[in-house]
């Protein structure tokens, strides 16, 4: 009896390893694949990595990690990132990238490991990538240009505060911006200053231009968190609802700011779907399948009129 009893055992151990080692070879061949964003810091990217976290759930043969440096400033650190990133030989990477010069080589080095690489959020002229998803950026700085030009009557003094200069979607923003006040012989767009999509940089930066332009008429954030900031700034000289504001982003603190009369308006994103239809295309892209080369998930206005609907 005892002898049986021995060989069962012994025939359940067996078992279970096989198992676990059937579980540990399937887990090995599951995909790993790695988006790495600007940074995590705000809520347009954790809502960007909360739809790029529901694409990978829905594979079951992916492993999925979001990283980014500390702020979108740190594009060095997003270097270090994406070289480690390609040292591990991962499956993909989806790329929203902090910069152009510093990062171009490092995708140079991802297409020489053989690692497919999708654009995300901030496109660049790199050739090699398999596809972009994201936004018309240009066409977002223009329907804001063609806001406040409504707004202030086609006349009046105007600034923007930018991100980080040098990377694609704020060059576009201000681009487009740019595109449809050049055609206003009545406006003037008085400075154009950087804050590197940080609140408390926006509303330094907007203190500075109200101190030297104290009749501006509106402002263009190309970011949310700067139109934030920017926000208090107005506050805090008791000229809310007197300037034009206008952001870039539709996050959820900027459109309660709308229906609150606190900014005027806001262009819209929509991040979970840019971060899941990113890893849609990087799965694909890992297995050899097609991808779609552009994918444009588009941009609307909000006002107070409609940004109820972009609050669900």
């Amino acid at each position: 009896m005892g002898f049986r009893i021995r060989r069962f055992e012994a025939a359940a151990l067996a078992i279970a390893m096989l198992a676990g080692a059937c579980s540990r070879t399937q887990e090995s061949r599951r995909l790993e694949i790695v988006l790495v964003v600007k940074a995590l810091d705000s809520e347009f990217w954790q809502r960007l990595k909360s739809g790029a976290e529901a694409a990978a759930r829905a594979d079951p043969g992916v492993s999925f990690a979001v990283l980014a440096p500390e702020r979108e400033i740190n594009i060095d650190q997003q270097v270090a990132i994406l070289e480690d990133q390609i040292l591990k030989k991962v499956a993909a990477l989806a790329v929203a990238p902090a910069g152009v010069s510093q990062i171009i080589p490092v995708l140079d080095k991802a297409k020489a490991a053989g690692i497919p690489v999708v654009i995300v959020d901030t496109d660049v002229p790199w050739a090699h990538k398999l596809s972009f998803i994201g936004i018309d950026n240009r066409l977002g700085g223009r329907m804001a240009g063609e806001y406040v030009l409504r707004a202030i009557g086609g006349k009046g003094k105007v600034a923007v505060i930018r991100g980080v200069l040098g990377v694609a979607t704020q060059d576009d923003r201000l681009a487009g911006f740019r595109d449809v006040i050049a055609q206003a012989p009545g406006v003037e767009c008085v400075a154009v200053q950087p804050a590197n999509s940080e609140r408390a940089l926006g509303m330094s930066v907007m203190e500075n231009i109200l101190t030297s332009h104290p009749n501006l008429r509106a402002l263009f954030a190309t970011n949310d968190q700067m139109a934030l900031g920017a926000m208090e700034a107005i506050a805090a000289r008791n000229l809310t609802g007197k300037i034009v504001l206008v952001g870039f982003d539709a996050t959820r603190e900027a459109v309660r700011a709308v229906l609150a009369g606190q900014m005027s308006a806001v262009m819209a994103q929509y991040p979970e779907a840019i971060g899941r239809r990113a890893i849609e295309e990087a799965i694909k892209a890992a297995r050899a399948q097609p991808v779609e080369k552009r994918v444009d998930l588009g941009t609307a206005l909000v006002t107070k009129e409609n940004a109820s609907h972009f609050l669900h």
